[in-house]
């Protein structure tokens, strides 16, 4: 029992804090610096929408505002499908942008793969209809592409509240964790997967993507460091989103993003095989994430078992964690308090991994999520 606890407390803690530590001493002993140059080749802004007529106004405004020279930029929406008025608002602004009309909703990797068979930029730049991004975010993506060992550049999202703040609630620390391993991972080599929301590639390296698809951010990079290429973090191009206010928007969201790890390893096998240049960074940021809720359940049974005033206690302070994490499901008031808050999401986060795995084995896969 004491054995199993404590390799089950080994694994949790490699995954969040391990990972990122040896990743920090990595850089410390061999830093891979990206070089970066002002550049304009022809690029493709690639997005992909499904009833989006509430956000694309705005996005489309927003893109208009980009510091890219516009005889060297083409902008692609295309619409999956919709049943509001995407279509028609693509079609009104055409030909500042290319629309591409999907009759029949066949999800956002079929979305996307349309709309690069119409790219004619020699890289592309993929950003999401929601969220808004910085007037020079194509520029800086672009400026990496200097380096001949990029192949795939992500930029970074920041998470607001509607006050126009970052984010200070649980959620904008994980999130702000996850990018400190993502600026680890690109200095030290390459990361495991892009932002979804903005990342760019070489067009030579597209690879199509199969249908139903969920994590085109994670199979896109994947793929572009199979052909030997680095995938790098630059956290200034900058895109910006609201932390959701709707209940369980966030959390159906993780679930989603979970799915689609599972589902991967069902799409591409190859990715957990030496064939796989990042393997060991995919197994330790991707995969082992995914084990943790199973394991907290054999820690806290392991330790009521082990017998033992030691094992006692850490059984009580679980306990204790795991009411805290219930107090934070009451209401905001109580969040206020940051250790709730750190306990309610941690617990969250992988009761949404617990349920991804159930998504996965049940074949319940949702191809479009906001």
């Amino acid at each position: 029992m004491r054995l199993l606890f404590w390799s089950s407390f080994g694994v949790v803690v490699y995954a969040y804090i391990g990972y990122a530590a040896w990743l920090w001493l990595l850089v410390r002993l061999h830093k891979r610096p990206v070089l970066r140059e002002r550049a304009v080749p022809f690029v493709s802004i690639i997005i992909a929408a499904r009833n989006e007529e509430a956000t694309l106004p705005a996005k489309l405004a927003n893109l208009r505002l980009l510091d890219y020279p516009a005889d060297r930029l083409q902008i692609i929406v295309a619409s999956d499908g919709s049943t509001d008025r995407t279509a028609e608002i693509l079609q009104e602004n055409a030909p500042a942008v290319l629309p591409v009309i999907l009759s029949e909703s066949q999800g956002k990797a079929t979305a996307l793969n349309q709309a690069v068979h119409r790219a004619t930029g020699d890289i592309l730049v993929f950003f999401d209809a929601r969220q808004s991004v910085e007037y020079d975010a194509v520029s800086q993506l672009v400026s990496c592409f200097a380096d001949p060992q990029v192949g795939a550049v992500s930029g970074e999202l920041l998470l607001e509240t509607p006050s126009e703040r970052p984010s200070g609630e649980a959620l904008g620390i994980y999130w702000k964790i996850e990018k400190l391993v993502r600026k680890l991972e690109s200095a030290s080599g390459s990361v495991v997967g892009v932002t979804g929301a903005i990342y760019a590639i070489r067009r030579s390296l597209y690879t199509e993507i199969p249908q139903g698809t969920l994590l085109d951010d994670v199979y896109i990079p994947m793929h572009v460091a199979r052909c030997g290429r680095r995938v790098v973090f630059h956290p200034e191009a900058i895109a910006r989103d609201h932390v959701s206010t709707e209940k369980g928007k966030e959390f159906s969201r993780k679930v989603r993003t979970l799915t689609g790890n599972y589902q991967l390893l069902r799409l591409e096998p190859w990715l957990l095989s030496l064939k796989n240049p990042l393997l060991f960074r995919f197994i330790s940021h991707k995969l082992l994430r995914l084990l943790v809720p199973m394991l907290l359940i054999v820690m806290l049974i392991t330790s009521a078992l082990a017998g033992g005033a030691f094992y006692h206690a850490i059984f009580s302070i679980e306990v204790l964690f795991y009411l805290m994490a219930a107090l934070g499901g009451l209401g905001t008031p109580i969040r206020r308090f940051k250790p709730i808050a750190i306990a309610s999401t941690f617990v969250v986060l992988n009761a949404a991994a617990a349920l991804a795995f159930c998504n996965f084995i049940t074949g319940r896969n949702k191809v479009w999520a906001r």
